[in-house]
């Protein structure tokens, strides 16, 4: 074993030998640590790299192992890819397109379930009738909430590319929401009739629009056909188990799945 050498990798600490670093000398580590090119040293006088510190984790396990290990959960595969671009290891560079047919394949398969929820809630508000002359109004407003999961991250993905909060008086992409890359979870209201634009902000109301139709939802019909459109057009199809077709715009429970 040569004597363990510390890269700093984007501020990330990493201690491996220097056999490793060279184990595929055509790389850009393998010049590097050959002497072919120059290195960079921190003020501590390790190896600097700057380049991603949390992939690169990654990228030396290959060089340890000859094997590509991505975590089940794994969403950085474009930052991956650009990453194993740089370093220029041409066994890893073909690891990773196996790897990405492989989650390809696994994606084109897959379940859709919405579970819908609606109920009714009364909001209260001041209207302003003249400078000096506020009411006291109320209202009964419809809630939606909407849980989704699917076992296509990228379905979601493009779901979320397609409806958008309205908060604020600004949309927002739900894509900004999705922190679980199988589940989406959607509340939003209906917009009710003399409720002042600001009151939606002051209460925090969410109304939901699809793009690029600008076609504001208001109702559970209009959601699940704009959600079935989506999901259509991306190879999903009804599932003939449940809920039965004629019955299918009135279901509290909707699940589609998909085979290619």
């Amino acid at each position: 074993m040569s004597e363990p050498i510390t890269l700093n990798v984007g501020g990330k600490l990493y201690t491996t030998s220097l056999s490793t670093l060279t184990s595929f000398p055509d790389s850009m580590l393998g010049a590097m640590f050959s002497g072919k090119m120059p290195t960079k040293k921190d003020s501590q006088g390790n190896c600097f790299i700057d380049r991603d510190g949390k992939i690169f984790r990654y990228i030396l396990n290959f060089l340890r192992t000859s094997h590509l290990d991505l975590p089940e959960d794994f969403q950085e595969m474009g930052l991956l890819r650009r990453e194993v671009d740089f370093y220029q290891i041409q066994p890893l560079i073909e690891a990773l397109q196996e790897k990405e047919v492989e989650l390809s394949k696994a994606e084109k398969n897959a379940m859709l379930n919405i579970t819908l929820d609606q109920k009714t809630q009364t909001v209260h508000f001041t209207v302003r009738e003249a400078p000096q002359i506020y009411s006291l109004s109320s209202s009964n407003m419809e809630v939606f909430s909407a849980h989704i999961f699917s076992t296509s991250c990228l379905f979601l993905k493009l779901l979320g590319s397609k409806l958008y909060y309205c908060f604020n008086g600004n949309l927002s992409s739900i894509s900004s929401y999705l922190k679980d890359p199988n589940h989406l979870t959607l509340d939003w209201v209906a917009s009710v009739e003399g409720l002042p634009e600001e009151e939606y902000t002051r209460q925090n109301l969410k109304r939901l629009w699809v793009v690029p139709d600008n076609k504001q939802i208001n109702s559970f019909q209009v959601f699940v056909e704009e959600v079935l459109k989506i999901a259509m057009s991306d190879g999903f199809c009804i599932d003939s188990s449940h809920p039965h077709t004629s019955d299918f715009m009135n279901n509290k429970i909707i699940r589609l799945i998909r085979y290619k």
